[in-house]
């Protein structure tokens, strides 16, 4: 079920609560560059990335810039893509190569044939949480907008020291 529909809303544009960028930051190296290739300024990815020592790039297709048409020179690409298309911005972060993390909905994630068959030809580790991650839909307003009937988890590739990897956050 698309996420969109979940939230009863027209989109899947939904922002992460800074608890669930937390955990990701220590698999990050300080000082390296991380393309956040579906985020604005005001992610609090980007923010907190930078704060965390990186030289962060976002992208984001509202400013014109489409990541299935754009490449970044970068050491990582994280970030919470459109669930609606999780299953085509995997599929080209493999093709990419580089170490990503990806926060997604984990329901459907691997409910596809083309999905099975992507993630068995291709080396990956999940972050799960304790507990669900609660999405807004505003920077100016960051109370959840959206108390999802799904977990999320980061799904990553080349960042992990193991292939599950267990991570609480504090909400």
């Amino acid at each position: 079920m698309k996420m969109d529909k979940v939230a009863g809303s027209g989109n899947d544009e939904f922002y992460t609560p800074r608890y669930a960028v937390e955990p990701i930051l220590k698999y990050v190296e300080k000082g390296s560059i991380v393309w956040c290739p579906f985020d604005t300024e005001q992610s609090l990815f980007v923010k907190m990335l930078k704060e965390h020592g990186c030289k962060v790039i976002s992208t984001h297709l509202a400013n014109g810039e489409d990541f299935f048409k754009i490449e970044k020179e970068c050491d990582y690409i994280i970030s919470n893509p459109p669930y609606s298309c999780k299953g085509e911005v995997l599929e080209r972060l493999f093709k990419l190569g580089k170490p990503f993390a990806m926060l997604v909905g984990v329901v459907g994630l691997f409910e596809s044939q083309k999905r099975f068959n992507m993630f068995k030809g291709n080396a990956f580790e999940i972050m799960y949480f304790n507990k669900r991650v609660s999405y807004f839909k505003s920077y100016e307003d960051l109370k959840p907008a959206l108390n999802p009937p799904f977990s999320s988890v980061y799904v990553c590739s080349k960042m992990l020291p193991k292939q599950i990897v267990f991570e609480e956050i504090n909400k």
